[in-house]
């Protein structure tokens, strides 16, 4: 075989192999491969990011959350004390708004790299502020409310606490989990989480803030000595303080405040105890305990405690014919 006669054998080789490379070739160096390679690129890249900065500002913010719940799980203190409750609603909230600028410098460069004019999107722009102005003033609403709550420190996580909320008649309470500008989370007694959108709180209570009060009615006979009452009374109240399951509960001593009710059968005296936050309610259920032994103890018997005197109705038939029918009948 000559020269000649292999080049030509292997020319149709040579033509079969590269038109694909040749296509490959063209198409990145065409308009659209051109475009996926700078402005396409861009955009993943862009989109890409920003997911990962906002996976990365969500994992920081639930690590200082857990960090601050650490120390005070580390500590010896009993409740979480006001400064950690408002950093940890803080850092959700700060969390919360990052994600949306960062949502916000996407779109805008995005737009950027689109090449889209400013001024085609002026129009698009009043429709969409004319619709979230009529459409959107309930989450505006709910925006404004939670500002305001984290700033001015109406309650934090952790606190207990009882929301009225408009439109609905019973109150919402529970233990907040978790405070962002928009909603607030409650864990309720009975394990529910509640919901609740901030534009729609009328009113708050917050039943752990700084300190709590435990009030405890004590009804007694009217037959009873009150002079007698108010000393056992006074004794659960020195009792408590140096009970080891309430002394550090307690913030001082238990007052007697005195009468507070007087009924047909029965006086109702009042107690109260100043309590650290959120532990009026264990505090009121063990001084009820304390006050019902020493009242035990005392003799002192509550306006049921008395045993009940039953006689015989006589008939109206012999009421005035018998002798001897002259008073009660005692039943046998």
């Amino acid at each position: 075989m000559t020269t000649t006669d292999f080049v030509a054998s292997a020319t149709p080789t040579s033509y079969l192999a590269f038109p694909f490379a040749d296509r490959w070739h063209d198409f990145w160096h065409g308009s659209i491969g051109e475009w996926i390679l700078t402005r396409g690129l861009r955009i993943t890249l862009l989109v890409l990011g920003g997911l990962l900065a906002a996976r990365f500002i969500n994992w920081s913010a639930q690590r200082i959350s857990r960090r601050i719940d650490a120390d005070f799980r580390e500590s010896d203190a009993l409740v979480r004390s006001e400064s950690a409750k408002h950093r940890q609603a803080v850092a959700s909230v700060i969390s919360y708004v990052a994600i949306a600028l960062l949502a916000v410098m996407v779109v805008v460069e995005v737009t950027d790299v689109l090449a889209v004019p400013v001024s085609s999107l002026v129009a698009p722009a009043a429709v969409l502020g004319a619709a979230l102005g009529f459409g959107a003033q309930r989450i505006v609403q709910d925006l404004l409310s939670g500002f305001f709550i984290i700033t001015e420190k109406q309650y934090g996580f952790g606190d207990l606490v009882s929301l009225t909320v408009a439109g609905i008649a019973k109150e919402a309470t529970g233990t907040v989990e978790d405070v962002t500008l928009r909603v607030t989370k409650l864990r309720s007694s009975e394990g529910e989480v509640l919901t609740i959108p901030n534009g729609q709180i009328v009113k708050t209570q917050n039943l752990s803030k700084d300190w709590a009060r435990a009030v405890i009615d004590i009804p007694v006979p009217t037959t009873s000595d009150l002079n007698r009452v108010n000393e056992v009374l006074h004794g659960v109240s020195e009792k408590a303080i140096a009970d080891p399951g309430l002394k550090d509960l307690l913030l001082d001593a238990p007052q007697l405040m005195g009468v507070e009710s007087i009924e047909l059968d029965t006086v109702n005296l009042r107690m109260v105890a100043r309590t650290l936050p959120g532990k009026q309610f264990e505090v009121g259920r063990k001084l009820r305990v304390l006050v019902i032994a020493a009242l035990m103890r005392a003799g002192i018997a509550s306006p049921s405690d008395g045993s009940p005197m039953v006689e015989a109705i006589v008939h109206p038939a012999t009421a005035g014919g018998a002798e001897g029918n002259q008073g009660p009948v005692t039943p046998k």
